[in-house]
C-alpha cells in the first residue's frame, strides 16, 4: 500500500471527534438518522445526501473565510 492511497484512514487522531461531529450535523440537517457506529443500512440516496452536505458546508466555510 502507497503512502498517497489511505482510504478514509484520518490522518490527525483528534480530528476523528470533529469529524463524526461535523457528520452527524450535516445527517440532522438533511433529515438523515445516523447512529454512532455502523449506519451500513442507509439508502445510497441517504448517504448521498449526508456527504452532499458536508461538501456544501466544507465549501460555504472557505468562501466566509475568504471574505
Amino acid at each position: 500500500m502507497s503512502s498517497s492511497n489511505n482510504g478514509n484512514k484520518i490522518m490527525v487522531p483528534n480530528a476523528r471527534e470533529a469529524m463524526n461531529k461535523f457528520k452527524m450535523e450535516a445527517a440532522n440537517e438533511v433529515g438523515v438518522n445516523l447512529k454512532q457506529g455502523y449506519n451500513g443500512d442507509l439508502t445510497s440516496k441517504q448517504a448521498g445526501s449526508v456527504g452532499g452536505q458536508m461538501v456544501k458546508k466544507m465549501i460555504e466555510s472557505y468562501e466566509n473565510g475568504m471574505k
